[in-house]
């Protein structure tokens, strides 16, 4: 375990056993065994400059796309707050984002700009940080198609700027090196005019409300669409629409969606994953893959 002893000193909040259910989609799992909010990105930097290699480092965004376990986390989570949340245009058909602000803001912040093509991000619940690792996508857009460049703090503490090429997207993964934490990134559309953004934006909202389950305790999309099929039927055809495992169900509404329905565990929750993949393998062989990552330890 790390001792307070053993950690450098911060200008942000470092938080011993932190829970972090409060904090997922899910409102399950474990704690983090520190909990690490900087206050800015030379804070974080120096953070880990001077924290031992050995020690595990991981971002957490806003929780949307994660089971934590129940178990917790080793080592540090690093979570970015306001100061890594702002969004500003750089020029005419691009916008300078925080790694901690949300898609909302970043494709809003375009609408008002007048800057097309980033409608998409309003439909991810999440950060700027964890669309740019895992190439977060919906609805026709991906993150690798409006990216220009990212800033990043390693696991040394180096900070330095990626182009997208160094990233090398595929979907729903980067090659994003190992403990490194998004910090910025440039994001360019094209030209568009706010109405006609807006409008496009409460088409993909309305859509999203229509078929997904956003008022309960999910965490998005479980599996990736595998190559030539579309997860959700692949699970419905294997019969999961609405089954249980203890308090974690296949959602109803949409069937490449978990739900807690209540006091679920997060065991409960990947186990339920893991036996509608084995069903879908069965019922049809092909082998499903997680889209939610799954971090700590059981």
């Amino acid at each position: 375990m790390l001792t307070a002893v053993s950690l450098p000193s911060v200008r942000g909040k470092l938080t011993a056993e932190a829970p972090l259910a409060p904090l997922v989609w899910f409102k399950a799992g474990g704690a983090a065994q520190w909990l690490f909010e900087p206050q800015d990105a030379d804070d974080l930097s120096a953070f880990l400059r001077g924290l031992d290699p050995a020690v595990p480092v991981m971002a957490l965004g806003l929780g949307s796309n994660l089971i934590v376990r129940d178990g917790g986390v080793p080592g540090v989570v690093v979570r970015l707050g306001k100061a890594f949340a702002r969004v500003t245009a750089v020029d005419p058909l691009t916008l300078d984002c925080g790694g901690g602000a949300s898609g909302i803001l970043v494709s809003s912040t375009a609408r008002d700009a007048g800057i097309a093509g980033l409608e998409f991000l309003r439909s991810i619940p999440g950060t700027v940080g964890g669309f740019v690792r895992m190439n977060g996508g919906a609805y026709g857009g991906e993150v690798k198609d409006i990216l220009v460049d990212c800033d990043v703090v390693l696991r040394s503490g180096e900070r330095v700027t990626l182009p997208v090429g160094d990233l090398h997207y595929t979907y729903r993964h980067s090659e994003l090196p190992q403990g490194a934490i998004v910090i910025g990134a440039r994001f360019r559309g094209r030209p568009g005019e706010p109405a006609a953004i807006q409008a496009e934006m409460d088409r993909i909202s309305a859509s999203r409300e229509a078929s997904q389950p956003l008022r309960s305790k999910t965490g998005g999309s479980t599996f990736k669409n595998p190559p030539g099929h579309k997860a959700w039927e692949l699970v419905d055809r294997a019969g999961c629409r609405g089954l249980t495992l203890g308090g974690a169900q296949v959602s109803e509404k949409h069937t490449n969606f978990l739900i807690n329905t209540g006091d679920a565990t997060s065991a409960e929750i990947e186990a339920l994953g893991e036996e509608v993949r084995r069903r879908v393998r069965d019922q049809s062989g092909v082998e499903l893959e997680w889209e939610i990552q799954r971090v700590g330890t059981k």
